[in-house]
């Protein structure tokens, strides 16, 4: 059975800063893209970024570019989104999914997904 359970949300100050961490089992972790997507309340749900099973592509949505950073960790079965300088348009549950792909920006192109994690930016 596939699992994969995001951690690190919460309450942060706009500026600030926190690391989700997605830790997944039951699937050949590193044969699968990893992605992290967003859905802010009453919005539909958006990529956020993408790394591939090899760890040497990442996609990003442009307005996080240079405040996010998506890694992995072959080895632990976990991806990591550092978020920096957060601002309170980020506020939105935070949702890491696989692909047995090349990291797709597109939902529907994931296999699995987690339960999400809440993140909220006070302004």
């Amino acid at each position: 059975q596939v699992q994969l359970v995001e951690s690190g949300g919460g309450l942060v100050q706009a500026g600030g800063s926190l690391r989700l961490a997605c830790a997944a089992s039951g699937l050949s972790f590193s044969t699968y893209s990893m992605g992290w997507f967003r859905q802010a309340p009453g919005k539909e749900r958006e990529f956020v970024a993408a790394i591939h099973w090899s760890g040497g592509s990442k996609y990003y949505l442009d307005s996080v570019k240079g405040r996010f950073t998506i890694s992995r960790d072959n080895a632990k079965s976990r991806v990591y989104l550092q978020m920096n300088s957060l601002k309170p348009e980020d506020t939105a549950v935070y949702y890491c999914a696989a692909d047995w792909g090349a990291g797709a920006t597109i939902d529907y192109e994931y296999d699995y997904w987690g339960q999400g994690t809440q993140v909220t930016v006070s302004s």
